[in-house]
């Protein structure tokens, strides 16, 4: 030892051990309120998301191919029209035009039946 100093007394490195744990405590607490910002952030951006999106087509038309022929008609919600990638929606109107016009029905969501016509 120089200069006169001391040893440490067990007090004072209990002491001391309790500021560095502290300091610690801090910095980990600092990085978990930051993490749960984040989350609140990215759970706000999600609700606004889910505000803003669109209500979903209760027609739709499914088109061949070539974009140009019309292959059927489905309810909003059928499982086929998903599963085609080909669909646009459409106004109950425009979904009844082409019924009318001999466009088929799906076999699987029935939106002649829904819309009260029979092919």
């Amino acid at each position: 030892m120089s200069g006169g100093e001391q040893p440490l007394s067990r007090l004072d490195a209990l002491r001391f051990a309790r500021r560095v744990v502290a300091q610690q405590a801090a910095r980990q607490l600092a990085l978990i309120d930051r993490w749960i910002a984040d989350e609140e952030q990215r759970q706000a951006e999600r609700r606004r998301g889910q505000e803003r999106r669109p209500e979903p087509a209760q027609w739709l038309i499914q088109y061949g191919l070539n974009r140009s022929n019309v292959d059927a008609v489905h309810t909003g919600d059928c499982w086929a029209a998903a599963k085609s990638g080909r669909c646009r929606p459409a106004t109950r109107q425009q979904a009844i035009d082409a019924l009318l016009q001999h466009v088929p029905a799906c076999v699987h969501c029935r939106p002649d039946t829904a819309l009260g016509l029979l092919e």
